[in-house]
């Protein structure tokens, strides 16, 4: 059983109100996020004037949704009314949206309880968490380690049982790789299944928001409530492929499993050799392993990196000191004051990758790198089509190694760009991915394995992670943080 249905059990029971639940979640932050560093806002009257809902609804004899009552977070770069939303970038200290996110509406029409802000990178650019304004969230297994990024607040959250679940967002990576490096599960849904209204957008053509979860049950249940469609959001297509909660637990016998040997190429041997453990337990579940080459992948990176930061360019643009966020105090004249503000506004990694976008979309460089990388784009979706005509889901490793230490980023900025090799073709691609736990390395720090499917399919990646889930619970650990169910 999931911890959403746990907690919904509880609840249905009357094991426990509503409001002491939130309440030992918000005791449990407070001892552990000054160590995790996991949220940069914690809305605890909110959460609780919620949770005194949801109780008298139970008091009344009313039936309550599985959503309704558990606590949960939201990354901080999906806008809440009222509620500070900053991207955890200086250049938005004090923001409060007028709206909300369509996805908080959907989860907040059903109760659902909100602990507060997590951490990221700013921006969602970066692959640690540490390019974030407020300093990075730390793993739960290794408070010297990284999160992961780019929402790594909410993989921190979650990991450390400060938050039974939390909906991050993902441009290359962003909710799978955290996922795997805090041992626990993250949904890249098909882009344009989940609304992206009210996410602030870095890449709009790649971004998705998506769930973290501590299993793949839960995760299917929040996907299920959050995929619905959105006329706001002209991408928005919905879940085109139905319920998938309702799916789980479906025979996967002679499935074909697909495993792409570029994906395992500058792999590290303890990941290599946990995929392929993780291909042997789909064997013995009645799986077939089908092998095949996938080389417009050795693109993806380049492809990413220019469509992402050209797009970011664009996006960040209006950022200006005008209209809402940081200021800069002193200036001469409207042009210094905000060519001020964007430069003590914004952090490193967000100023080198808006200058490379606007590098790749400025006259005479367009074509030579904008345009071929779309052109490369449209390569790697039908690459893709190819290999889904050669099996039913993709095998591949979340990232090529286990979280490393904090600081690392800063010292190899180039390795850390690498973390990002094995995800963001799914997002070129517009695919749904899972990351799943799959193992462990020598010093205990999690290592994840992804399933990719064809668009809309998320139904069949998470039937197959959730047979594996089953098939290997001794790679769903738990930490010594938080609130234990």
């Amino acid at each position: 059983m999931g911890t959403i249905s746990k907690i919904h059990e509880m609840l249905v029971s009357k094991q426990c109100s509503c409001t002491e639940l939130t309440k030992s979640y918000l005791d449990e932050i407070e001892k552990s996020n000054g160590e995790l560093n996991a949220y940069v806002n914690i809305t605890g009257e909110e959460a609780l004037k919620t949770a005194e809902q949801v109780d008298k609804k139970i008091s009344g004899g009313e039936e309550i949704g599985m959503l309704e009552g558990v606590p949960m977070t939201l990354k901080d770069n999906i806008s809440t009314k009222g509620i500070e939303t900053t991207c955890c970038s200086k250049i938005l200290t004090g923001y409060k949206p007028i709206y909300n996110a369509t996805v908080w509406d959907e989860l907040a029409n059903q109760n659902a309880v909100m602990l507060g802000k997590t951490n990221m990178d700013e921006f969602a650019m970066g692959s640690s968490c540490e390019t974030s304004y407020f300093g990075g969230a730390t793993n739960p297994f290794n408070t010297k380690h990284v999160s992961g990024g780019s929402s790594g607040g909410v993989a921190s959250a979650v990991g450390a049982n400060i938050a039974a679940y939390g909906l991050g967002s993902d441009t290359g990576g962003s909710i799978r790789q955290p996922a795997s490096f805090c041992g626990i599960v993250g949904l890249k849904p098909t882009y344009g299944a989940v609304s992206r209204y009210g996410l602030i957008a870095y890449a709009s053509s790649l971004d998705q928001i998506g769930p973290i979860t501590k299993s793949v049950e839960d995760a299917s249940i929040v996907f299920d409530a959050i995929s619905k469609f959105d006329d706001r959001d002209s991408t928005s297509q919905g879940n085109l492929g139905g319920e998938t909660y309702s799916k789980l637990n479906n025979d996967i016998k002679g499935m074909k499993i697909g495993i792409a040997h570029e994906y395992l190429d500058g792999v590290r041997d303890d990941v290599k050799e946990s995929i392929l453990k993780a291909a042997e337990v789909y064997k013995s579940l009645g799986a077939e392993i089908v092998y095949f080459d996938l080389p417009e992948l050795k693109f993806a990176l380049p492809v990413y990196y220019i469509i992402a930061c050209a797009e970011a360019s664009s996006n960040l643009g209006r950022y200006d000191g005008i209209r809402f966020g940081y200021k800069t105090e002193h200036y001469n004249g409207t042009h210094d004051m905000v060519c001020r503000t964007r430069s003590e506004g914004f952090g490193d990694e967000v100023k080198k990758r808006i200058l490379l976008g606007t590098y790749v979309l400025s006259a005479g460089y367009y074509d030579a790198y904008y345009k071929k990388a779309q052109n490369l784009r449209g390569t790697i979706v039908k690459a893709f089509d190819n290999a889904f005509e050669k099996c039913d889901v993709i095998l591949a490793p979340t990232v090529p190694m286990t979280a490393f230490e904090m600081g690392h980023a800063v010292s190899d900025p180039i390795e850390t760009y690498l973390t990002d090799i094995c995800t963001v073709p799914v997002n070129i691609a517009g695919l749904p991915g899972v990351s799943v736990p799959c193992g462990f390395n020598a010093n205990g720090m999690p290592i994840g394995m992804q399933l990719i499917g064809k668009r809309f399919d998320e139904s069949t990646i998470l039937n197959a992670a959730y047979k594996y889930q089953q098939a290997a619970p001794e790679n769903f650990k738990d930490t010594k943080w938080g609130v234990k169910l």
